[in-house]
């Protein structure tokens, strides 16, 4: 039964030893238990066992530690073992005389101590959780013996049979920590124990002698076992890694981390994988851990243009920007301006197929060239524009009538011909009367002289769309009505060219009036009374005279 607290010691030992492993004993797992199996030798009265394995016994124990500071641990022990010396029967010398009939004496020894553990990991030789730990033991405690041997005489001094007592026990002690796991260390220690009774000895024999250590029985200690600890430090984040140890204590909830406390980071680009868009890839933070290999600041993800040249301003697809949608980056293009819609070549600049400066979408003749002054267009030459400036001096029409002159024809196939050389143009004619006469017969006998010259020219294959005709009857005169050279002047037709898409030449210079064509398209007919082939219509000033009198 003394022994049955040691026996249970060493099963909780064992059971310890296989437990799942937890954190190391540090100062937020302050408590540790340790079993381990021991091995003891002899030094006494009978003689000297130190560091022979004759008469080694063996025996275990169960430590339970508290952590105080980085350098101290304080030990609360039990061990059970036993000693013998000698291991043979017969006689035997000890203390340089004869023991007759002796056999040998066997002992159990328990102890019980209070130990202080000096721990050189303590930062300042090693870290705290360095592989290897060393430590110094020193441990006061209480030792009960039980001692048995047979009858025999030492030196005329009797040698008691067996005999019980307990006595206070000392010992100093050497050991080795060494780290496995976080959670789970192995430790060798050797120390020195020292019995303090004077009257009956460990070995049950009292020889007197003098000095410190000749007065005291003693026995080394061989200890080996495995350390397990416990405890939780605080952990404000809960990401299972202690404030004291935790370099990130802010972590979100649900977050892995790292042994430091920080969240992981996989691929090392400083940020966190619960961050990082791309985990497994080195990237960039500005771009939540995603890689960048052109640098223009969009993530390869979701770079379009991967690709892009140092420097060039990208849009937010990555590719680089096109400021005027022609589909010619800004940095290739050579004009950046160019309004949307407009075509371009591969340099961004618009089209322009005649190539005389001015771009296709601005050139009322993309397909020949001009001046830019001229819209693009060919300029007409000096003397297509002298024929048609006199041309109204060379349409002739019969009195009072809208039927053309034979003389006129000549001078309509000149300006046939012009239209022809000059295709991107339009022709204007409008026809002006002097100021006799009514004034809607006036107007509708310059339609249709002006109507006769285009008919003239349609039917040379002039497009219609081509040719204008109005009339202005007497309101737009360039001389004075009063006087026959005057009258002459204002009795006229005019022949305008104009860019086509332009505003009608006549239009421009006299002022709006329907053209013939407007108004067929509108269904109405020429405006005022229809003329007359003989004779001419009432004058509104001089009702006596004769029509026939007037030139028309």
């Amino acid at each position: 039964m003394k022994h049955l607290l040691f026996k249970t010691a060493l099963c909780a030992a064992g059971v310890l030893a296989a437990a799942p492993r937890i954190h190391a004993q540090t100062a937020d797992r302050k408590w540790g238990v340790s079993g381990y199996a021991t091995t003891l030798e002899y030094r006494g009265d009978l003689g000297n066992n130190y560091f022979t394995t004759r008469n080694a016994t063996y025996g275990g124990g169960l430590t339970l530690s508290h952590y105080l500071s980085k350098g101290i641990d304080i030990n609360l022990s039990a061990n059970q073992a036993t000693l013998r010396y000698p291991g043979e029967s017969g006689t035997f010398t000890a203390g340089g005389s004869a023991l007759t009939n002796g056999r040998r004496f066997y002992a159990n020894v328990s102890t019980f101590g209070l130990g202080f553990k000096f721990k050189l990991n303590n930062g300042w030789a090693l870290k705290e959780d360095a592989v290897i730990q060393p430590y110094i033991l020193l441990q006061p405690g209480f030792a009960y013996i039980y001692t048995d041997r047979y009858t025999g005489t030492y030196s005329g001094n009797q040698v008691l049979r067996s005999m019980n007592y307990g006595a206070f026990d000392g010992q100093a002690a050497l050991g080795l920590t060494f780290r496995v796991t976080d959670g789970f260390s192995l430790f060798a220690q050797a120390g020195q124990h020292v019995i303090f009774r004077d009257d009956e000895r460990l070995d049950g024999v009292s020889t007197g002698e003098d000095g410190f250590f000749n007065k005291r029985d003693q026995y080394l200690q061989f200890s080996a076992g495995v350390t397990a600890n416990f405890g939780k430090g605080k952990d404000t984040d809960g990401d299972g890694v202690s404030d004291r140890k935790d370099k990130c204590p802010d972590t979100p909830t649900g977050v892995k981390v790292d042994e430091n406390g920080c969240p992981l980071d996989t691929d090392g680009d400083g940020v966190a994988d619960y961050q990082d868009k791309c985990p497994d890839v080195k990237g960039l933070a500005a771009l939540q851990g995603c890689p960048d290999a052109d640098g223009d600041g969009v993530a390869d993800n979701d770079d379009k243009c991967p690709n892009t040249p140092a420097g060039v301003r990208v849009d937010a697809s990555g590719c680089p920007v096109d400021s005027d949608g022609d589909g010619v980056a800004d940095y290739q293009d050579k004009c950046p301006g160019t309004p949307a819609g407009v075509k371009v070549d591969a340099t961004g600049c618009p089209l322009d197929r005649d190539g005389d400066g001015v771009p296709d979408f601005q050139d009322r003749c993309p397909d020949r060239a001009g001046p830019a002054s001229n819209k693009g267009c060919p300029e007409i030459k000096a003397e297509a524009k002298k024929i048609l400036n006199e041309a109204t001096k060379y349409i002739n029409f019969d009195f009072n009538k809208a039927t053309l002159k034979s003389s006129s024809y000549p001078k309509l196939e000149q300006m046939v011909q012009i239209m022809n050389d000059y295709p991107d143009y339009s022709l204007s004619i409008a026809g002006h009367t002097d100021s006799k006469g009514a004034d809607d017969y006036n107007l509708r006998l310059s339609y249709e002289r002006a109507a006769a010259a285009r008919k003239y020219m349609l039917s040379k294959g002039i497009p219609a769309e081509r040719i204008e005709a109005r009339g202005y009857g007497e309101t737009k005169p360039i001389a004075d009505n009063k006087t026959a050279a005057g009258q002459a002047l204002n009795r006229r037709v005019d022949f305008d060219p104009y860019l086509t898409g332009e505003t009608n030449a006549a239009e421009a210079k006299y002022g709006p009036a329907p053209s013939i064509s407007e108004l067929r398209a509108t269904g109405q007919k020429l405006p005022g009374k229809k003329t007359t082939g003989t004779g001419a219509p009432r004058s509104r000033k001089a009702p006596a005279k004769k029509a026939s009198a007037r030139k028309k």
